[in-house]
C-alpha cells in the first residue's frame, strides 16, 4: 500500500522526516517529553508514521541522509575534541567495548542454541555477530562470505528489516537507562558533560554565526572530501571512518584555540543525528517482518538481550560508568555513526570521540570474530 508521503517525492519525505525530528525536539521540552528524551521519540515517531503509512519505509530521502548526512556527523562532533584532554576517557569505553564484543557473541551463541532457523542457522548467527559488532560494514562480507546474498536474497531482506527494527528499539532503550537512577547507582558516578566538543545552548561559549556556520560546514565536508579520497587512493573502504577521524580531530587537537571560535557545529550535528534516527526508524517495517521471517526476530532478541545483560553486568563490576558502557553497547549494536550522535545528544560530550573510536574498533575486529563464530557453529 502506497504511504500517504510518495516513497518517489523525496521533498516531502524529507519534510516530513525533519518534522519528525522537530517534534523530538519539542516533546524533549516538555516535562513528561523529557523522561524518554528527544532520541527516543523520534525514534517512536518515525517508526510510528512508516507503519501507519504516513511515511514510506524506503525513500531516496533516507538514502541522502545514510550517504551525505551521517559521515559529516562526525566532524561535526569533533571539531572540539582535543585527544590530549579525552585520551582516558576513550581508554575506558575500548574496555566497555571489548565488554559489549563478549556479549554478543555469547548472545549470538545461545541463540543459535536456542532458535531453530534450519541449515541457514550457522549462516545467519555469523552474519548477526558481524552486524552487532561492526555494523553493517562487518555484515555485508559475512553474508557474501556464508553464500546467504547468493542464496537466499529474501532472508537476507528479513535480517535488514529486523535489524531496523531492533536496532531502533534499542536504540531507544539505551536513551532511557540513565533515567533509572536504582541502574545508574550501580555504576561508577562520572561527569560526561566536559566540553570536549562545543558546548550547546546556553552553555555555548560563543554565538553561532553566518561566517562561523559556513566555516564550520566547510571543515566537515573538507575532512569527509578528503578521507574518500584516501579511501580511494588505500583501497580499503573500511577504513572511510577511521580517516574521518583522524582528520577531525588533528586540527582540534593543534589548534584548539583556533577550533574553539567555530561555533554552531554541535547543533549542526545533533539536527542530523536526529534525521539519522528518524531514517533509520522509518525502515522498521513491522507487518512484512511478522509475516516472513518472524524468528529472525526472535533470534534478534535473545541476541540483544544477552549483549545487554552482559554489558550491564560486567560493567558495573568493572566500575565503569553507565554512560560508557551505554555508548559502548551503542557502537557495537548500531556502529560508529550513532554512538557519536547519541552522546551528543545526550549531553556526554567527552564520549563522543570515544564512540567514534570504539566503533571504528568494531569494524576492525568483527569480520574476524564473525568467521571464527561461523566456522565454530559450522
Amino acid at each position: 500500500m502506497e504511504s500517504l508521503i510518495p516513497a518517489n517525492m523525496p521533498f516531502a519525505v524529507m519534510a516530513g522526516l525533519v518534522g519528525i525530528a522537530a517534534a523530538g525536539f519539542l516533546l524533549e521540552k516538555t516535562k513528561f517529553g523529557a523522561l524518554l528524551t528527544g532520541t527516543v521519540w523520534t525514534i517512536l515517531l518515525a517508526i510510528l508514521a512508516s507503519n501507519l503509512r504516513i511515511m514510506p519505509f524506503d525513500s531516496p530521502a533516507y538514502d541522502f541522509v545514510f550517504t551525505y548526512a551521517v559521515p559529516v556527523l562526525i566532524p561535526l562532533f569533533l571539531m572540539k575534541a582535543d585527544l590530549r584532554r579525552i585520551f582516558f576517557e576513550t581508554t575506558r569505553v575500548t574496555a566497555a567495548f571489548l565488554i559489549c564484543t563478549v556479549g554478543t557473541v555469547a548472545g549470538a551463541l545461545l541463540a543459535f542454541m536456542l532458535i531453530p532457523l534450519g541449515d541457514v542457522s550457522a549462516a545467519v548467527t555469523g552474519s548477526l555477530t558481524a552486524s552487532y559488532i561492526g555494523g553493517s560494514v562487518n555484515f555485508a562480507p559475512l553474508i557474501e562470505q556464508t553464500g546467504l546474498a547468493d542464496n537466499e536474497p529474501a532472508l537476507v531482506s528479513a535480517i535488514v528489516a529486523a535489524d531496523h527494527l531492533a536496532s531502533a528499539a534499542y536504540l531507544g532503550v539505551l536513551a532511557i537507562l540513565p533515567g533509572f537512577a536504582w541502574l545508574a547507582k550501580r555504576f561508577a558516578d562520572r561527569d560526561h558533560t566536559g566540553g570536549v566538543v562545543e558546548e550547546s545552548g546556553e552553555g555555548s561559549t560563543g554565538r553561532a554565526t553566518s561566517l562561523s556556520l559556513a566555516l564550520t560546514l566547510t571543515f566537515a565536508i573538507t575532512v569527509v572530501a578528503v578521507a574518500d579520497w584516501l579511501v580511494m587512493v588505500s583501497g580499503i573502504d573500511g577504513l572511510r571512518y577511521v580517516y574521518i577521524t583522524v582528520l577531525a580531530v588533528i586540527p582540534a587537537t593543534l589548534f584548539p584555540k583556533q577550533m574553539a571560535k567555530l561555533h554552531g557545529g554541535f547543533e549542526l550535528g545533533v539536527v542530523l543525528a536526529f534525521l539519522f534516527f528518524g531514517a533509520i526508524a522509518a525502515g522498521a517495517n513491522i507487518p512484512d517482518l511478522l509475516a516472513s521471517a518472524p524468528m529472525v526476530m526472535v533470534f534478534i532478541l535473545v541476541l540483544i538481550a544477552i549483549h545487554a545483560l552482559v554489558m550491564l553486568v560486567a560493567g558495573s563490576l568493572f566500575r565503569l560508568s553507565l554512560p560508557e558502557m551505554i555508548i559502548a553497547s551503542n557502537a557495537a549494536i548500531l556502529g560508529a555513526t550513532t554512538a557519536p550522535a547519541l552522546a551528543a545528544a545526550k549531553g556526554w560530550k567527552d564520549l563522543v570521540t570515544p564512540g567514534v573510536l570504539a566503533g571504528v574498533l568494531g569494524y576492525v575486529i568483527g569480520t574476524v570474530i564473525a568467521l571464527g563464530i561461523y566456522g565454530l557453529v559450522s
